[in-house]
Order: structure tokens, then C-alpha cells, then sequence
């Protein structure tokens, strides 16, 4: 299969390395400076937990051509700039797109697509992006699939992935996965900004880390007022005790390690306007479900000057 990866930041060199060394036949599109970086000196990798850099010459690109022919196409751009791509990705042949990253209105971006096969992914990797490499922890885990009551992709996705070490997550009812996922994402993302990208700041205030949980269920109240699922299904008991102790253990390991940097604040700072749109994007959300949701907008307040 001819894969290409659309989008050269964390996700996308994760995603093109780990199928690179799967044997994969994957091209990377990149830009500016960075695709003159990885033409010349191949796609440098340095992965938490792992002592040495790796080299992958990846095949890249600049550009992606109407008769450019492609099995998938990889869409691993930020919220923001999907809107960009998407005359890229119209004037193109190829069939079938997946749409990698937070996205919380699939349903529209799969819309202009109608005679294309349109998925949605998400990928657990993390980190950021140095002038001559990529460092990051990669948990080489994906959750991907189609919008509900669509035709099913699993056997497809079998075969994208087969090999590659992937712990590969089949879900068709992506829509309120993403949705889940971002009325999780966000809090975290305002308790970075609260401490200027420091979670450790955070350590030991277990007031403000209740407070983030608080506002993920409220953000889990209204998708489920809205008709959507919970997703993951772990997650479905969300107003349990068990929930909370597991949710605040997970946040305080975040606040307490260099695990917050990594998982969360590398990429909530350098991302202020795609956590901005989402937030936009998730209180339309809230509001034409009649949703109420004061915890997160005391939350959003204090996030201060960085969202717009």
C-alpha cells in the first residue's frame, strides 16, 4: 500500500517513522525549512525511554498534486489547519482519508468529502519539535475508525497497520470519541495555561486538579444531554467514585513528573490557537445542547491571556 502522511509535526513523524520501520511504502509531506531539514539530513527521532537518536529516510514532499495516487492519505494537521488543506485533499484521487488529531466536527469535514472514504484517528504520541529532530514519547497506540452508521473500515485498517506494532483501536463511532476526548483534552489544556506551561505548580493543589475533573464532567453531561455516547466505554461511569480517584491519580502523576510536559503542556503552549478554536468550537457545542457549564468557564478565565 502507498501511504502518504500529510503533515510533518510530532504526530505526523511518528506516525511516517514507526511505518517507515514497518517496511511500509510511506512518503511524508512537509514544508519550509523543516522538508529541507529531512530531505538533507533524514528524520531524526529521539524517543523518551530510548538512550539512542534514530535516522529514518522517510521519502518527503512539499506538495501534494491532483494525480498524486495514494492507497491513504494520513491528514495529521492541527484543528486549525484543516481548513487549508482541504483543496489539497478535494482536487486529489486518492479514496481513502483519515483525518489524525482533535477534531470536534468530523461529521463536517467528512461531509466535504462525499465520494471519498473518510476516517478519524487518534494517535497517543506526544512531544515536540526541535530544528533538527523530534522528541517525543510514543506509545504507538491509535484509536481510528469511521463516523457511525457508515460502512466499516476495520479490514482496511487491519491491513494499513499490519506489522507495524501498532496496538490498533477499531472504533466506528468516531464522532463522540473525539468529542469525549476533547471534553477531557481542554481542562488540562487551561490548567497549562494557569501555570504558564509549569504543571508542577500544581503539585499538592488538589482543590484546582478536583476542579479540572469537575469541568470534564460537565463537558461528559452535555455530550450524553446531546444524544452522543460516552467513549471510551471506561469511561461511561463517569460520575463514579471510582472515576474521580482515577482521574485525580492520573492528574497528580502529571503535576508530580515530566510527564505533564510530555503529555500535555509541550504541546498545549505551542498550540494556543488549535486549543482556542477547540474551546470555541466546544461551547457552540455546549450551548445548542442547552448545557450549563460554570466550572469550565471559571477555568477558562483562568487561563488568562492565552485564550483567544
Amino acid at each position: 500500500m502507498r501511504i502518504l502522511v500529510y503533515g510533518a509535526g510530532v504526530l505526523g513523524c511518528n506516525l511516517a517513522n514507526n511505518l517507515y520501520h514497518a517496511k511500509k511504502d510511506v512518503t511524508l509531506l512537509a514544508r519550509g525549512v523543516w522538508a529541507k531539514q529531512l530531505k538533507q539530513n533524514g528524520l531524526h527521532m529521539k524517543k523518551t525511554f530510548h538512550l539512542r537518536e534514530s535516522v529514518s529516510r522517510v521519502p518527503v514532499i512539499t506538495q501534494l498534486e491532483p494525480n498524486d495516487c495514494y492507497d491513504v492519505i494520513f491528514v495529521v494537521v492541527r484543528y486549525t489547519q484543516l481548513d487549508g488543506v482541504m483543496e489539497d485533499l478535494q482536487a486529489n484521487g486518492t479514496k481513502n482519508i483519515v483525518f489524525v488529531g482533535n477534531n470536534i466536527r468530523p461529521a463536517h469535514y467528512a461531509s466535504l468529502f462525499p465520494e471519498k472514504n473518510i476516517m478519524f484517528a487518534f494517535a497517543l504520541s506526544a512531544g515536540h519539535r526541535e530544528p533538527a529532530r523530534v522528541v517525543s514519547l510514543d506509545l504507538k497506540k491509535i484509536t481510528i475508525g469511521q463516523l457511525k452508521n457508515t460502512p466499516s473500515n476495520e479490514t482496511l485498517i487491519g491491513q494499513i497497520f499490519a506489522d507495524t506494532g501498532y496496538r490498533v483501536v477499531y472504533e466506528p463511532n468516531m464522532e463522540d470519541y473525539l468529542l469525549c476526548h476533547a471534553a477531557f483534552v481542554l481542562p488540562a489544556a487551561f490548567a497549562c495555561y494557569y501555570t504558564d506551561g509549569d504543571l508542577r505548580k500544581l503539585k499538592g493543589n488538589t482543590a484546582y486538579l478536583n476542579r479540572i475533573l469537575d469541568a470534564n464532567i460537565e463537558g461528559y453531561r452535555a455530550i450524553e444531554r446531546a444524544g452522543h455516547k460516552i467513549l471510551p466505554a471506561s469511561d461511561t461511569d463517569y460520575e463514579s467514585t471510582a472515576y474521580r480517584k482515577t482521574c485525580l491519580r492520573f492528574f497528580r502523576l502529571m503535576c508530580a513528573t515530566g510527564l505533564g510536559k510530555l503529555c500535555a503542556s509541550d504541546h498545549a503552549m505551542n498550540a494556543v490557537e488549535e486549543m482556542s478554536a477547540l474551546n470555541r468550537d466546544m461551547k457552540t457545542f455546549f450551548d445548542e445542547a442547552g448545557a450549563k457549564y460554570p466550572v469550565w468557564q471559571m477555568l477558562e478565565r483562568d487561563a488568562g491571556r492565552y485564550l483567544k
